[in-house]
């Protein structure tokens, strides 16, 4: 589980979205970020949690966020994900994990009674500055942007 907590400067990071263009938290200075942590594309629980935020997309640009989804999928997985389900923010295809271990949110988990490493679920709500202004370790897939607009 992540150690950052609200009020703490948000890791800089730089990775490549699906297209190979280059990300970095720098380019949203000044704005609201939506960051969000998934264990893998395609999956169910990722899919449901991916068209809530796609279906409130809207609502997240008109408070002034943007939205910016991170896993450890290939590029060509995340963009055959966004093709597959109209998602309208980019994703970042962090296979070296540089983001996910900048952030802390990669560990052990438990499955089905299996333990393994893997990304757990979380999202960062980071401000104009970047400071962290919320962190939600208990994501409801379904109903995830309530979550964060509530």
């Amino acid at each position: 589980m992540t150690s950052l907590k609200i009020g703490d400067k948000a890791p800089q990071f730089e990775a490549k979205d699906e297209k190979g263009n280059t990300v970095k938290l720098l380019d949203y200075t000044g704005k609201k970020l939506v960051l969000f942590f998934y264990p893998k594309a395609s999956t169910p629980g990722c899919t449901n949690e991916a068209c809530d935020l796609r279906d409130n997309y809207q609502s997240f640009l008109a408070k002034g966020y943007d939205v910016l989804g991170v896993s450890a999928d290939s590029a060509k997985r995340q963009q055959n994900w966004i093709n597959k389900h109209e998602l309208p923010f980019p994703l970042l295809a962090d296979e070296e994990k540089v983001v996910i271990e900048a952030f802390n949110v990669w560990g052990p988990k438990k499955f089905m009674g299996r333990e393994y490493d893997g990304i757990h679920r979380t999202t960062f709500v980071i401000d104009e500055n970047g400071v962290i202004e919320d962190v939600i370790l208990k994501v409801k897939t379904k109903a995830h942007a309530a979550q964060i607009l509530d």
